[in-house]
């Protein structure tokens, strides 16, 4: 099979766009040369492969077919994606959803781990800080999800262990386990069906977000 270079690909690319001022290039089409670029772009390194950007499952293919047609995805397929994320939620194995906030704390503000230069036997961490605001001390956050500050008070858990709190608890962990079992297409990752977080860090991160003495809920 012939090796593409990166600028061969460059100018396919180019040749296709112009050709869908006539025709539309087709979303398998387009698929295709993205895969092409991707191989051609990046190689494996240390424990980091490219398997990781290139196969894709059939949440993050219909999702990102919906986003290159340019519109959402119907309500039938968003809520069947959403049934098989449901039922690919891991459940704490020992039935216990509230972790240490402060171990929280330490997982959220951490970026590292999944590239080469990571080692392959360290804890990844959640950067959820990236994404959003949690703690009203914070000068620097992203804003590409909603403010999680005041998360577990606004929602009106005192007592994360309380009978009261379950449905916000076990909603809690699903949304950092796999959010896409709530929103088909949401941009936050699926951190523990990924392999991001592992069952420990979720229910730390989970704690971080509903224990009252959490600076979150401060």
């Amino acid at each position: 099979m012939k090796k593409h270079t990166p600028i061969a690909l460059a100018s396919l690319a180019s040749a296709l766009l112009l050709a869908g001022c006539a025709t539309g290039p087709s979303v398998a089409e387009l698929n295709a040369l993205t895969d092409q670029i991707v191989k051609a772009s990046f190689r494996d390194q240390s424990h980091v492969k490219v398997a990781r950007i290139t196969e894709t499952d059939e949440t993050n293919r219909a999702c990102s077919e919906a986003d290159v047609a340019g519109k959402p995805l119907d309500d039938k397929t968003a809520r069947a994606i959403e049934a098989v994320n449901l039922k690919a939620i891991k459940w704490p194995s020992d039935g216990k959803f509230i972790g240490d906030w402060k171990e929280g704390e330490k997982i959220a503000q951490s970026g590292r781990g999944l590239t080469w230069s990571d080692s392959a036997t360290m804890a990844n961490g959640g950067n959820c800080y990236n994404c959003h605001q949690m703690d009203k001390k914070e000068i620097s956050y992203g804003t590409i999800g909603p403010s999680l500050y005041n998360y577990g008070k606004i929602r009106g858990v005192s007592d994360p262990a309380s009978p009261a709190s379950k449905a916000m608890v076990e909603y809690t962990w699903g949304k950092i386990w796999n959010a896409k079992a709530y929103n088909a297409c949401s941009n936050m990752p699926r951190a523990g069906h990924m392999g991001i977080l592992n069952e420990t860090q979720v229910r730390h991160i989970v704690g971080l977000l509903l224990d009252p003495k959490s600076p979150v809920n401060q």
